[in-house]
């Protein structure tokens, strides 16, 4: 099973305050009171009056991203971090193979990265998106690490995110699917009640 993550992360007051206006902004509810903005293209051209552009060839170290962060899509995004911590990040996985990048912005400038990584074979602590989440503010919890501990596992796609947002659905959600995750990775018999993820991080 693939996975893909195209979204801006952020504190959950934040992303509202700063998308009120917008109307292809789809914020979808995390742990520890953060929030996930799916970067669809129609919010992208809402934000910077421009289409996005997308990388033709695949992401690497010294072009992390198949989102293109233009100067004005950029520009947005530190303007949002005067107020708090924003990080913008992207996975993509796919039979067990892929990689991850992210970047964060405080007080209207990068603070960190950007970071690529295809290997994933530092400690996870040091992987993108957890150092990413970690900058933000994420606590350590039961889960293994922060990218699970927020619930960024839940879901396998923007639709998926979109969908959930729309939905208005509270942390408590949250809180039940994971346990239901938890319960299914505890008894490898049981078959699940829902298509969720497996393995690291719910790829397979």
């Amino acid at each position: 099973m693939s996975y893909q993550l195209s979204a801006v992360v952020a504190d959950v007051e934040l992303l509202r305050e700063q998308t009120a206006d917008l109307d292809h902004a789809v914020l979808a509810a995390l742990r520890q009171d953060f929030a996930l903005l799916p970067m669809t293209p129609q919010l992208v051209q809402e934000l910077t009056g421009g289409l996005p552009d997308y990388a033709t060839d695949e992401p690497h170290a010294e072009r992390p991203f198949r989102l293109v962060l233009s100067p004005p899509l950029a520009d947005v995004l530190a303007r949002w971090s005067t107020s708090g911590p924003v990080a913008y990040l992207e996975a993509e996985f796919a039979g067990g193979l892929g990689h991850q990048s992210a970047v964060v912005w405080l007080g209207g400038e990068v603070s960190w990265g950007p970071r690529y990584d295809a290997a994933l074979d530092r400690p996870r602590t040091e992987w993108p998106i957890n150092t990413a989440l970690a900058r933000l503010g994420a606590e350590p919890g039961a889960w293994i690490d922060p990218f699970a501990e927020l619930g960024l596992h839940l879901e396998r796609d923007t639709d998926g995110w979109l969908a959930h947002g729309r939905r208005g659905l509270s942390a408590d959600y949250w809180d039940e699917l994971a346990e239901e995750w938890e319960l299914r990775q505890s008894d490898p018999q049981q078959q699940p009640h829902r298509p969720g993820p497996v393995g690291d991080w719910g790829i397979a």
